[in-house]
């Protein structure tokens, strides 16, 4: 017990304060005991949804962050945190409202306070934007660990070591995304259908980018290292988990317009979400968790391309996020149970045998 407050502790305080000021702000805007239960109760739901469809974000960013030195460590579970709580989770929708209507970020707030139901609406209109940057980025997150001719461990064997043997194919990742991407735009309108594959190659190119920057630090990590320098940066994999985590907040922000359009009830919610993702992914790195059970990483990985595709496709259907969030932590937890049952099978096993 002493252990798991080790590392939920900030989390659980930072959610007593949400609420506190949850059940401060329902009874100053509504005058209702009912009105503040109702306002703490959407903050409860969008909290667990958050951390519902973000669970397999926290694996993919442990996975990340174990390879990275202390010290980028602990910036991302720092800045990281400023980043993901109030850059996504208050400035991305008044941003998103501020560029769809023309309007100074000042008037995009007063306009998300004063007038919700046009706020949310400006938002919602931009989810097919949304749904193909964000669903091309995760389905190359998801794509590119399968496609790997040097992946030793399998899970769903029969499926990921086919998989491998096409990853000498130069690019086929990304030919696979962008035909979903062109398939998803035959569905839509043709004014949608140019937003939505304008933001998914956009997406790509981010991906692409990311890993870009990332490979060149490692290069220069390399020659130093080559030249007796013990100096080593984690920024290329910050940045990458920081664009990971914005693409992973898409559907969690846009989906909690089905709950409330108030935006401060909103940022509650999901803030607390977004911290115990962190305190999860925390727990991950410093418990070896994803070494003790080998098949996690790869539940993750597939739920993340579950849930690309599902972006992508939410721009033409309206696919519930309670759905979305399911089929990631049904298909963490079969990965976890698979992890034990070999782990009891093999118990002297080494991780990467």
């Amino acid at each position: 017990m002493a252990t798991l407050l080790r590392f939920y502790a900030f989390s659980l305080f930072f959610t007593a304060a949400c609420l506190v000021l949850a059940a401060w702000y329902g009874y100053a805007s509504t005058g209702t005991v009912e009105g503040l239960l109702s306002i703490l109760w959407i903050v409860v739901v969008l909290s667990i949804l958050e951390v519902s469809l973000s669970f397999d974000n926290a694996v993919v960013n442990a996975t990340v962050l174990r390879e990275m030195d202390p010290v980028w460590q602990r910036r991302f579970l720092t800045w990281g945190i400023l980043i993901a709580v109030f850059g996504m989770r208050i400035v991305f929708p008044v941003a998103i409202v501020a560029i769809a209507a023309g309007l100074g970020p000042v008037e995009a707030v007063r306009l998300s306070l004063n007038d919700p139901v046009e706020y949310e609406r400006i938002v919602t209109g931009a989810h097919v934007a949304i749904a193909g940057f964000g669903g091309a980025f995760l389905a190359m997150v998801g794509l590119s660990f399968f496609f790997d001719a040097d992946k030793e461990v399998h899970w769903i064997a029969a499926v990921e070591r086919h998989i491998a043997r096409f990853s000498s194919i130069p690019a086929i990742e990304l030919g696979i995304v962008l035909l979903l991407i062109w398939v998803v735009s035959l569905l839509l309108p043709d004014a949608d259908a140019l937003s939505f594959v304008t933001a998914g190659v956009l997406g790509l190119v981010t991906y692409i980018a990311v890993n870009g920057i990332a490979a060149v630090i490692e290069q220069r990590e390399a020659a130093k290292k080559a030249a007796g320098e013990l100096v080593r940066s984690g920024l290329g994999g910050f940045l990458y988990l920081e664009v990971l985590d914005a693409s992973f907040s898409f559907d969690g922000v846009v989906g909690a317009f089905a709950l409330s359009n108030n935006m401060i009830v909103i940022a509650l919610g999901l803030s607390v979400g977004a911290m115990f993702v962190r305190s999860i992914t925390i727990h991950l790195v410093k418990q070896g968790t994803l070494t003790q059970y080998r098949f996690l990483e790869h539940g993750a990985f597939w739920a993340i391309i579950v849930l690309g595709v599902i972006l992508l496709f939410s721009a033409r259907y309206h696919i519930p996020e309670t759905i979305t969030g399911l089929i990631g932590a049904v298909l963490i937890g079969i990965s976890f149970w698979w992890s034990l049952r070999y782990n009891r099978r093999h118990p002297d096993a080494s991780p990467d045998e």
